[in-house]
């Protein structure tokens, strides 16, 4: 019980240090890093046609719409996450789509659209290690839904995040699934 405790508390210390670190980034310099990402779009090891779950940015997250947009353009379908029980669903996002509340302070299509499965989830995070281990807001909505998205076939699951919130080592637990790769604003990062 006491190393469970040890390992929470440091995900906990690592977290708020990373998320401090992003908090402190000037609003330009996020909105500047923000749509460097989809400079790197094409070096995603997406596949043609692949269904793409993106996230609508809170706080002050990196902001992926430029690169879901790319994304759209090069003929991904997109959806959005909204927090459901017992875990994530994701709702296909159309341009000009009526947007809703979502869960935990994001935006997401509403009930009328389309439920679907997502082939990629590219996914929020607080902090990331050079071994593709995320932290991510402790709340396990990532962790449920690919633990149920992976019983019905492959996902490929990228972080999403700023160069700065790299932490030297996050102390992965039995249940954390590694990330498959890092996209921040200085590129695409495989851990495969």
């Amino acid at each position: 019980m006491t190393s469970n405790l040890s390992l929470a508390d440091e995900k906990h210390r690592l977290r708020k240090e990373a998320l401090a670190r992003r908090r402190a980034m000037p609003g330009v310099v996020r909105i500047e890093k923000s749509l460097a990402l989809s400079d790197h779009v094409f070096d995603l090891p997406i596949s043609a046609g692949a269904i793409v779950a993106g996230f609508w940015p809170i706080r002050d997250e990196i902001d992926p719409r430029p690169l879901l947009d790319r994304l759209r353009q090069s003929g991904h379908t997109l959806c959005l996450p909204v927090v459901a029980d017992p875990h994530l669903i994701f709702r296909k996002l159309d341009r000009g789509c009526a947007m809703e509340d979502a869960g935990f302070g994001t935006m997401a299509p509403g009930p009328d659209a389309e439920e679907l499965r997502p082939d990629v989830l590219l996914m929020p995070l607080a902090g990331f290690d050079q071994q593709g281990n995320r932290i991510g807001y402790g709340k396990g909505h990532y962790d449920t839904a690919i633990s149920a998205l992976e019983k019905s076939g492959p996902l490929l699951c990228i972080g999403i995040a700023f160069a700065l919130q790299e932490v030297e080592l996050v102390p992965a637990e039995e249940h954390d699934k590694p990330l498959a790769g890092i996209l921040t604003e200085d590129g695409y990062r495989s851990f495969c």
